[in-house]
């Protein structure tokens, strides 16, 4: 089996070379795995939160350890690594705070003399998780899944395997037994084999479409439960009556945060034609003064891509927008040799464009000219993405009552970017996925919801 490979997107020199889980260590990993649940599921919620309360200190105290750590194995900027590691603690102390409400008992009426719904845990739950929130992504599936008595195997991305030892290190450091938590070093075509496994009773995946697609068959063939986070081109409408300069740097801020790699980017920014042009000059003044260069210094607010290869991909898609029809607003300075991939602004994207229902996971903007807010709409709907949304527009009432609930996304915000809140539900819908993550939606995923009555 071929070592996983961490390589140092800015300076593209090699990290470490992490020797694979062996097929033997797995099996006893998840023996191991499946032994604790039995006394981890049982465990008294407030034994288990004194845990919790721990994890999130450790991972305020070391915060600055592991963002460093992140930035070196996927380029994110160290600011923005930072206040990742702070958001895991957040979404800690939202569970703490809330985790015994979410799981008590619900007693219902019903004409029996006693009739509730319990929430028990499941078993082992197999993570699969990619590399642009190395830390979050992980821990806001994890926490609540953890805190109602599951047990968790990961399997992260390779290039930041780092990171997902660095996760298991603080899950020790705060007193958790030993297997409650494990990382797998493991390469992606391994993965059908941990899903088949019996001590398996859940999947959850945060990726792109193509890799929910492969998880969600193997784990069919077997009926486990499954939460799929993936791909999305979320759109942001500008209406005629926005704040055109507000909704720019918003906007902007939104598209190029985690050097434009986000789920919940906005990729797709829906114009209406009266504020076209003035928009559009906001965005490429934007464009014009952003600053790339070594995500370990805060005066950059742009690093690389996380592989070379994936600049290579989204510079084929780019110059494939091009060739049909697109037309290049803007570009910063490219350079093939690196992993730096400059602000990028496409307009006249038409719908037989592939670009028009593409994702483009970097910092490439596509702007749309339209006519009337139905127009707006159906081109928002126009993917087969279905993730975040947001609309910006002075006139709230309007927006909530006739453009939202026409709008197909798991989000939709308002004269805000779309973010994700441990106590407000994520997730999309179409090929973004299904199931959801985070609030009291997340902690009950992985749970067996029973009816208990009683006559």
């Amino acid at each position: 089996m071929k070592n996983l490979n961490s390589i140092n997107p800015f300076s593209l020199q090699l990290i470490n070379s992490y020797t694979q889980t062996s097929d033997l260590e797995l099996d006893l990993a998840i023996k191991k795995t499946e032994q604790v649940f039995k006394s981890w599921g049982n465990k008294p919620l407030s034994e288990k939160l004194i845990l919790f309360k721990k994890l999130s200190q450790i991972l305020l105290d070391q915060k600055n350890v592991l963002a460093e750590v992140a930035t070196k194995e996927m380029g994110k900027p160290l600011n923005q690594a930072v206040l990742e590691v702070e958001k895991c603690a957040s979404a800690c102390d939202y569970y703490i705070e809330n985790a015994a409400q979410i799981l008590k008992p619900k007693t219902i009426k019903t004409d029996s003399s006693l009739s509730y719904i319990s929430h028990e845990p499941l078993g082992c739950i197999l993570g699969v998780m990619p590399w642009n929130f190395p830390y979050w992504q992980v821990l806001r599936f994890a926490i609540p899944t953890l805190m109602s008595g599951n047990t968790i195997l990961l399997k992260h991305a390779s290039n930041v395997s780092g990171c997902a030892l660095l996760i298991e290190d603080v899950f020790k450091k705060a007193g958790f037994p030993d297997h409650i938590f494990k990382t797998l070093l493991i390469s992606s075509d391994r993965v059908e084999g941990v899903i088949s496994n019996p001590v398996i009773k859940g999947v959850s995946l945060t990726g792109s479409t193509e890799a929910g697609r492969k998880v969600a068959e193997a784990a069919g063939r077997s009926l486990k439960k499954l939460v799929l986070e993936l791909g999305g081109s979320d759109p942001y409408l500008i209406l005629a009556d926005a704040d055109i300069k507000s909704a720019a740097e918003i906007s902007m801020k939104s598209r190029l945060q985690n050097n434009g790699q986000s789920c919940v980017a906005a990729k797709r920014f829906i114009v209406l034609d009266e504020v076209y042009d003035s928009f559009k000059n906001e965005i490429l003044l934007i464009s014009n003064k952003t600053k790339f260069g070594d995500p370990m210094n805060s005066n950059s607010n742009l690093g690389p891509l996380a592989r070379k290869d994936l600049k290579l991909e989204l510079h084929h898609q780019v110059l494939l927008a091009i060739k049909n029809g697109a037309s290049l607003a803007f570009q910063g300075d490219l350079n093939l040799d690196d992993a730096f991939y400059p602000v990028t602004v496409l307009e006249n994207v038409d719908q037989g464009n592939p670009a028009y229902t593409q994702e483009f996971f970097g910092p490439v903007v596509m702007l749309f000219k339209v006519k009337s807010i139905d127009q707006a709409i159906q081109v928002a709907n126009g993917t087969s993405f279905g993730l975040g949304s947001a609309v910006f527009s002075q006139n709230i009432d309007y927006v909530l009552k006739e453009i939202v609930p026409k709008i197909e996304s798991g989000n939709c915000f308002v004269n805000t970017m779309v973010k994700s809140d441990p106590r407000l539900p994520f997730g999309g819908i179409k090929e973004s996925g299904y199931g959801r993550e985070l609030s009291v939606h997340g902690m009950l995923e992985f749970t067996n919801i029973k009816t208990v009555n009683v006559s």
